[in-house]
């Protein structure tokens, strides 16, 4: 498949040389905004986290303080569908999974009660609660689904072993899948609810999952919808609770990227970009990764080769498949989504959602 015209002008767009400008502090905007993003004005100052693009015109997105917002004209409007009681809980959504401008699942992390699964079919009017956990030593970090039935949450370890979550009907009741199948966990290794990729799927079995915090960042794979994994290095660093890999994207069950480093800002993340060809049985280290921690990935639609990462330092993109990267913007941004349209969005800290434009 070919990038086709409207993938190749926001490639020229992003890749196009420009002069970055400083971004002034509390705008939530950057001055002199770059090629490519296009912010969308939210009316909030939550962070969005947890981000669904269905296509170029309707996207949701989740985060702090029990928000769920929702678009259907391209950004234009927002229309907040947070579920109620939700603020006054202070839940920290941070995965969503929508299939279509009705029906969508997100997921609330912390520990123990705070963790749980809400679904809707009426574009968010009303939720229903279908999961929260009763174990206070599980933390759910992230939510994937592999068609509108068939879907996985993860926990970080449970008993030394990442407890995964399973539905078959949209999300509407949940089951703890057997951990026998399942590697057991690093010392201190855990997941990252840092923009609901921590969890990703490509086709109608292959999932993988993304880790932290260990003596190294590891991908586990489960070509079975989590019922058995398997467990590879990453060439991302970890060794410390703010470092590994945080985000993956895969275009198909064998090409895939990966991207992380040290959430904190005095630190820095040196080797914070990874590929695979293989379904993430091997990784190899980008030549030119990008210059600081990334937390979400996604390829550009009908392209093998284009994709970009975002980060709270900006935006970089890549176009030789993760081998080389390069910034093309400076906006703060958690998490990237992208569509078979070319909707492309982007979301992160008090309240800034954007979308890629050519």
């Amino acid at each position: 498949m070919t990038l086709g015209a409207g993938g190749a002008a926001l490639v020229a767009a992003l890749a196009a040389p420009v002069q970055a400008a400083a971004e002034p502090a509390g705008s939530g905007q950057a001055a002199g905004q770059l090629p490519g993003w296009q912010l969308k004005v939210t009316g909030t100052d939550a962070r969005f986290r947890g981000l669904s693009a269905v296509s170029r015109a309707t996207a949701w997105v989740a985060g702090s303080k029990g928000t769920v917002l929702r678009t259907t004209d391209g950004g234009r409007s927002w229309k907040d569908v947070s579920p109620p009681g939700a603020a006054a809980e202070a839940l920290e959504f941070r995965d969503v999974e929508a299939f279509d401008a009705r029906r969508a699942v997100v997921l609330a992390i912390g520990e123990g009660e705070a963790s749980r699964v809400l679904r809707t079919e009426d574009g968010g009017a009303t939720w229903t609660e279908s999961f929260r956990n009763t174990d206070a030593k599980a933390f759910y970090d992230c939510i994937t689904f592999f068609d509108s039935r068939h879907g996985l949450a993860m926990s970080d370890p449970v008993d030394g072993k990442y407890r995964i979550l399973s539905t078959s009907d949209g999300g509407r009741k949940w089951k703890v899948l057997p951990s026998t199948g399942m590697p057991a966990a690093l010392p201190g290794e855990a997941g990252f609810a840092a923009s609901g990729q921590c969890l990703v799927s490509s086709g109608p079995s292959d999932v993988w999952l993304a880790t932290g915090g260990g003596a190294t960042g590891r991908v586990l794979h489960s070509s079975d919808r989590g019922l058995h994994w398997t467990a590879s290095e990453s060439t991302i660093p970890a060794g410390d609770p703010a470092r590994g890999v945080f985000g993956l994207a895969f275009r198909d069950r064998h090409h895939g990227l990966a991207v992380g480093g040290d959430y904190r800002a005095d630190q820095p993340s040196p080797q914070a970009g990874a590929v695979t060809g293989d379904g993430g049985r091997s990784w190899r280290q980008s030549a030119t990764p990008p210059p600081a921690y990334r937390s979400g990935v996604a390829w550009l639609p009908h392209s093998r080769t284009v994709a970009l990462a975002v980060g709270p330092t900006g935006t970089d993109l890549t176009v030789d498949g993760g081998r080389t990267w390069r910034t093309v913007d400076t906006g703060s941004y958690d998490t990237v989504d992208c569509t078979a349209d070319f909707g492309c969005w982007a979301s992160g800290e008090k309240g800034r959602v954007a979308r890629l434009e050519p």
